[in-house]
């Protein structure tokens, strides 16, 4: 299993010896492939912002199908991720008073958990798809939340300019920097310092690569830990892989990003006799 995983984590999809030894083991993925690198070929054309393309991709797998659209093929496998999703959090000590936001609430697939498990109004999703925003509020109905008072928001980008400072006690980012560039994750990593509350966390997965980074059209990106922890880290955030998340059979993996508690400032006396 260990060389499995290892294999995995060393491949380069990109590079041109993958794909044709991939299409040798899989074949009847070619034709997708082909339909997919199409799209993304005119999208890329029409879209030159990764937000406004990656809607656009968002909006043709949402209205095919709204669990491929969030990477589940099945309802089976749309509730089993988003068990996992939760139980991992519940594991780690989330509570129903916690104030969640959720990056990528897309339609709810472990959103509807959460907001079924917190406090009422203590949950928010946002997602740049309004396509899938539509459908997370079906998701809100079919479960029968509505008093549960979630807030789903559109968003442009991931400045969070009209959240409140120091108000979530967890943000939440599955499956989202697997499909960013890295000038999306950095204002990302930027910005969420500011939104969490002292001793606060904030869990993101990725596709994770030991070797060469690199991306398979534009829509799945595969990072080195390194590089994301050392973007965190110039941000004045803390940041570190969970290992436990690493054992569950999801493929990606996870990060956790704290604000470090500053040391308390001197004050009257005390700040006077400092050299």
């Amino acid at each position: 299993m260990a060389d499995r995983t290892t294999s995995r984590l060393l491949a380069n999809r990109a590079s041109l010896a993958h794909k044709i030894g991939y299409a040798l083991r899989h074949p009847e993925r070619i034709r997708p492939y082909v339909r997919r690198s199409a799209r993304d070929a005119w999208l890329r054309a029409r879209h030159r912002d990764h937000v406004a393309y990656y809607r656009a991709v968002m909006a043709s797998d949402t209205a095919r199908s709204p669990q491929d659209a969030v990477g589940s093929a099945t309802m089976d496998r749309w509730l089993a991720l988003g068990r996992m999703q939760f139980d991992y959090l519940v594991g780690h000590g989330l509570v129903p008073g916690d104030r969640m936001l959720e990056i990528g609430c897309g339609n709810l697939r472990a959103g509807w958990r959460f907001i079924e498990y917190l406090e009422p109004g203590h949950y928010h999703g946002i997602d740049i798809s309004p396509d899938i925003l539509v459908e997370a509020k079906g998701t809100v109905v079919r479960y029968g939340l509505q008093d549960k008072l979630p807030h789903l928001t559109l968003a442009n980008d991931l400045t969070f300019d009209f959240l409140p400072s120091g108000f979530f006690t967890v943000v939440h980012a599955h499956s989202v920097f697997s499909h960013s560039p890295l000038p999306v994750i950095d204002e990302c990593l930027a910005h969420v310092g500011r939104v969490l509350a002292p001793g606060g966390y904030f869990d993101f997965t990725f596709d994770r690569t030991l070797g060469a980074e690199h991306q398979v059209l534009r829509e799945d990106f595969y990072y080195r830990a390194e590089t994301l922890v050392a973007l965190a880290e110039r941000h004045g955030l803390a940041a570190r892989l969970m290992e436990d998340w690493e054992r569950r059979p999801h493929g990606q993996s996870k990060i956790r990003v704290t604000v470090p508690a500053r040391a308390p400032q001197p004050t009257g006396d005390a700040a006077a006799r400092e050299p």
